[in-house]
């Protein structure tokens, strides 16, 4: 595990100190806040290089994650933290690749005995998907470990969702929490759709830090807003002409029409380099790392490029982050 401390701004893109699992849970405990990157990965095409999108916020000696792809149960053992120990999960929308370990945290959660109040935040839908997913674990809650009269437990105990929308804050422990919807939907403003589902970015302000999470988006004015004066900046970023030659390359077969609206997503639902150094340009901020990354790796020719890209419009700290880097603001 790399730990970066982004209050050496200087040293950020270069920095590669190994700490083990328990240096971070050390940092957690201190009161400090520590920003995990579990799983750096774009979906929802697997990688076997980067786990799907996830990360660990830990402050004030308590263990949030922050979206919860797939393999996020373990990718969290690595940093030292079991299913039981997560305080609350937010959820920035309601994509697969974003909300596919749910399933297993809040499985194994039961098995382990979890019995502390997990709060679960998200946009428009979450209930229903949190839902689905407990009533998908009735029966092995029922079998459980086989042993014939052993009393019941209740898998949804202890468990709350709160959906979120545009604008909305939340007081979560020592934090406050604040969303704006970003542009990673666009369906026409006054369609159900619209009215039934928002993908939201995420503010944590905490003891005179903050670190503002973009999720997935495309460029936002709202981003920039809720970015504004951040002391980080994680923010999703795309080769986005690399991912849908890639995307048609490994679908050969897929219907025209499904093709146009998959690259129309990509192109204006997401951000390439440069847009993520605009906005972190117009927001203010000093640091950015990027996550949820598609496009060329560091060991690949071009990859370089999106260094240079982003530093067009923006002169402060840019690192592209790798599963299990932690930053501390």
């Amino acid at each position: 595990m790399r730990r970066i401390g982004t209050s050496i701004l200087a040293a950020l893109a270069a920095a590669s100190v190994a700490a083990p699992p328990a240096a971070a849970q050390d940092a957690g405990e201190s009161g400090g806040a520590e920003w995990i990157t579990l799983g750096t990965g774009g979906g929802p095409v697997t990688n076997p290089a980067r786990s799907q999108p996830a990360n660990l916020l830990r402050f004030d000696g308590q263990d949030y994650l922050v979206d919860v792809g797939d393999g996020a149960a373990m990718q969290i053992g690595k940093a030292g933290v079991q299913t039981r120990m997560i305080d609350a999960i937010f959820i920035s929308h309601l994509h697969f690749d974003h909300t596919g370990g749910l399933a297993a945290i809040l499985g194994l959660r039961f098995q382990t005995n979890g019995q502390d109040p997990l709060t679960i935040y998200g946009p428009p839908g979450t209930r229903e998907l949190v839902d689905g997913i407990l009533a998908s674990m009735v029966p092995g809650a029922t079998a459980n470990y086989g042993v014939a009269g052993a009393p019941p437990v209740d898998h949804r105990a202890g468990i709350e969702v709160v959906e979120l929308r545009d604008g909305q804050n939340a007081r979560v422990g020592g934090m406050t929490v604040t969303v704006r919807s970003n542009t990673h939907y666009s369906f026409p403003p006054d369609s159900e759709l619209a009215k039934r589902f928002q993908s939201l970015s995420y503010r944590f302000d905490m003891a005179g830090k903050s670190i503002t999470y973009t999720g997935d988006t495309g460029p936002s004015p709202a981003v920039e807003d809720l970015a504004r004066g951040s002391d980080l900046l994680v923010a999703e970023m795309m080769d986005i002409p690399l991912t849908i030659s890639r995307m048609m390359a490994a679908n050969p077969s897929m219907p025209q029409a499904q093709a146009r609206a998959m690259q129309s997503h990509l192109a204006t639902h997401h951000l390439a380099a440069r847009d993520v150094g605009e906005l972190a340009a117009r927001a203010g901020v000093p640091a950015v790392v990027v996550t949820h990354f598609a496009g060329r790796e560091a060991d690949e020719p071009g990859h370089l490029r999106y260094y240079q890209q982003a530093h067009e419009a923006y002169d402060g700290v840019f690192l592209i982050a790798d599963d299990m880097d932690a930053f501390q603001p």
